[in-house]
């Protein structure tokens, strides 16, 4: 597994299921859009601030959260996607 560091989160990318659309019409995979959602995997210490003390970051190991379109590095390990990302790019945490 990766350890991401100083402000940079790994997050397990999961994928959309539905494969229908409102109107009734079957989405096929090679139109899907990446998914923007996902589960944090692990975080890094935190940024560490100009005056030498460390912010950490404010998610957490398990969060599901929401994150920018084009933002991070995608990664596939061990058969899974994943997104290596700064904490900056993660926009919302759903609960």
């Amino acid at each position: 597994m990766l350890k991401p560091l100083g402000d940079r989160v790994l997050v397990e990318i999961v994928e959309e299921t539905e494969t229908k659309t409102a109107g009734g019409l079957y989405v096929p995979d090679s139109a899907k859009e990446k998914s923007q959602r996902g589960r944090v995997v692990a975080v890094g210490n935190g940024k560490v601030l100009e005056n030498g003390t460390r912010m950490a970051v404010e998610v957490n190991v398990g969060d599901v959260v929401y994150f920018a379109k084009y933002g991070g590095t995608e990664v596939t390990l061990e058969g899974k996607n994943y997104s290596l990302l700064a904490e900056r790019d993660i926009l919302a945490i759903v609960e």
